[in-house]
This record gives structure tokens, sequence and C-alpha cells, in this order.
């Protein structure tokens, strides 16, 4: 049981760079156009299925920066995944699930707050 565990974080975490190395070098989509930082990925126990949470850099990110993004990131799934059968050796490539992860902006938005109590 514990082998098990430790193999699918080794996976997730080879996955996480993997990814990390396509989306800087291979995807070229004009709605992608600003840094994408992949902050984690969870693999299921059958590793079939991966949710990969990526954060958005952008000056001016909203809303709209984020759908655009996911469904851009959701159109080229099938491509990332061919790029990530020719590059890891598993017997089966998880299906991939992108979803934004809200952390940093949550943890500015903390960190905001404690400013303004400091000041006052």
């Amino acid at each position: 049981m514990i082998r098990e565990c430790n193999r699918s974080l080794r996976i997730s975490q080879e996955i996480q760079k993997e990814i990390t190395i396509i989306l800087q070098r291979k995807i070229n989509d004009p709605r992608l156009n600003m840094m994408i930082t992949v902050s984690s990925v969870e693999v299921s126990r059958d590793l079939s299925y991966a949710k990969v949470f990526v954060t958005f850099f952008k000056e001016k990110q909203n809303l709209h920066t984020i759908e655009n993004g996911l469904k851009a990131l959701k159109s080229s799934c099938g491509y990332i995944r061919s790029l990530l059968s020719k590059n890891m050796k598993l017997r089966i490539i998880p299906l991939l699930n992108f979803f934004y992860d809200s952390s940093i902006k949550n943890g500015e938005y903390i960190c905001n707050l404690i400013d303004k109590t400091k000041l006052t």
C-alpha cells in the first residue's frame, strides 16, 4: 500500500514537470500568451485520471482570462497527452483535467488583510 502511494506521488511529480516543460516550449496557442505555472498534479489510484492545477500570471488577470486559459488548455489536452506519452514510459497515460488553482490569489488576499491590520 505504501509503495503504491509513493509510486503515484512520483508519477504525479513527473507529470507536473513534463507538463510544465510542454506548456513552456510546445504550446503556441495565442489564448495562452501568458506565464502558466503548474502548481500540482493529483493522479488517481489506477493512474487513469490526473487533475492538473494551474495558475496564470498576466498583468490584467480577471475571470475572463482564467476561463479562456482553461478552455485553451482543455482543447489542447489531447496534444499534451500525446507529448506526455512520448516523454514518459508509462503503460497508461492519464486523462488530463485542468483546474485553476486560486491559492496564490487567496494568499495575496490574506497578506493584504495582515498588512491592513498592521497599519491600524
